[in-house]
């Protein structure tokens, strides 16, 4: 009787250390296996012990980011050459902190209008065939249901191939998928920043789908994943209804949530969809056909110039982080701009004030303005503590281990430095600008 009592308690004390080593061992699993074989209820354990939000910072003195007045003409801040919009902000090299910047036009209207282009009150996309993504795919498949508007037989396997080859990357940026469009087929697409509904709604009605970059909540039984980062095909919007109609890879055409019971599209209202969209600095991506160029630049207008862009950016951002001072998002704004505008020092301050408020813990997936901003200024050890909580469980993020290894570097902790950016290359060999500062350091010869 003692015996078996024994071996009782050795075996519940076996399950129990097994369910308390569960989360560990579930985020020690690559994701894609964990979602296709064990229930929601069993991947919820992996998130239990994950922090809600971003490490911290102290709150700074905003008064320098924010003019007590929009200023009647364009500031002449300089621009960095590589633009870029900041969800996949192209970081210095490490070979090369010094660039020729470019001046403003000074001539330049601070807010010029769009071209005054008629908008319908309402539009649809004929057709489009739904594809649900494949684990971590919405990238690639959002972009190969767009392409499928053109008649592309385009799967998502064929665009993620190129874009993300590592099927473990968390992220797809929007010049990736701009960039697979006019490098891998006849039609043309172009990535900006700053949109809004009026171009929104003028593309669509030219007939020309969007994809949109946003933050989401997921809904229902999803919920207990938080906050991510998320693209959505346009397909129709309705003035009178106030709402746009989006075919969404993960929840499908319905609003019940993996079901396809509504081939209209999945239903968003005009201020629930520019609440999300601004976590993304309103990303915005627009696929057409090469005859239909000059009539999409005409529709984004002034924006088609990356300097009026960002100036643009810039003012719109200074204003939602003025009118909203507790949306860490407007302050994430401020700082990718100023990161663009090559003032690091301010980007630095609006990425503390937005930390200091609060940021999703997955934030830096998919964009990576603070690494930038806190290398630039010289606050290494910041990069260090953001990459780290990045890649903790998840090391599948070439863009924070190239940034580490170039904190790292300025350290001088070189061997650190040299795996993370071979880590970085091994992960993405088509992370060009992660090879040549690991091939800058090897020819330092340390």
């Amino acid at each position: 009787m003692r015996k078996r009592r024994y071996v009782l308690l050795a075996f519940f004390s076996l399950v129990a250390l097994f369910v308390w080593q569960l989360p560990a061992i579930l985020r020690a699993i690559p994701s894609r296996y964990v979602a296709a074989y064990l229930p929601p209820q069993v991947q919820a354990l992996a998130f239990r012990e994950q922090p809600e939000t971003l490490p911290t910072a102290a709150a700074v003195d905003a008064t320098s980011l924010l003019p007590p007045q929009p200023p009647a003409g364009p500031a002449t801040p300089t621009l960095v050459p590589s633009l870029v919009t900041p969800t996949n902000y192209t970081p210095t090299p490490l070979q090369n902190n010094t660039t020729t910047q470019l001046q403003l036009d000074t001539a330049t209207p601070a807010l010029p209008t769009n071209t005054p282009i008629p908008i319908p009150p309402s539009a649809r996309l004929p057709v489009i065939d739904h594809q649900f993504q494949t684990w971590n795919n919405c990238g690639p498949a959002t972009l190969a249901m767009t392409l499928n508007y053109f008649g592309l037989p385009i799967g998502q396997s064929q665009t993620a191939a190129v874009m993300k080859p590592n099927p473990e990357d968390r992220n797809v940026s929007p010049h990736e998928m701009a960039a697979y469009v006019n490098d891998q087929t006849e039609q043309a697409a172009i990535s900006r920043t700053n949109g809004n509904l009026d171009i929104l709604r003028r593309l669509l009605a030219a007939g020309v789908p969007v994809i949109i970059e946003l933050g989401i909540d997921p809904p229902g039984a999803y919920a207990w994943m938080g906050w991510y980062g998320h693209y959505l095909l346009v397909v129709a919007y309705d003035d009178d209804a106030q709402k746009i109609w989006v075919f969404d890879s993960w929840l499908g055409t319905s609003d019940v949530p993996g079901e396809n019971a509504d081939l209209m599209g999945r239903e968003i209202e005009y201020l629930v969809v520019d609440q999300y969209w601004q976590q993304f600095n309103r990303n915005y991506i627009a696929v057409f056909r090469p005859e239909q160029r000059a009539q999409v630049e005409a529709i984004i207008g002034p924006d088609m110039d990356d300097a009026a862009m960002w100036q643009r950016s810039l003012v719109v951002a200074q204003a939602e982080a003025e009118a909203e001072p507790e949306n860490a998002y407007a302050w994430f704004n401020l700082g990718s701009v100023y990161n663009v505008l090559g003032d690091y020092e301010r980007a630095a301050a609006a990425f503390d004030q937005a930390r200091a408020i609060g940021l999703p813990w997955r934030m830096l997936w998919y964009q990576f303005g603070p690494y930038e901003a806190y290398y630039q200024v010289g606050r290494y050890e910041e990069v260090l503590l953001l990459a780290d909580a990045t890649l903790q469980d998840r090391p599948y993020f070439e863009e924070s281990f190239y940034y580490k290894g170039l904190a790292l570097a300025a350290l001088g902790r070189t061997g650190e430095a040299r795996d993370n950016l071979q880590q970085a290359v091994e992960f993405n060999p088509n992370f060009t600008l992660a090879a040549e500062a690991l091939a800058a350091l090897n020819e330092e010869g340390f």
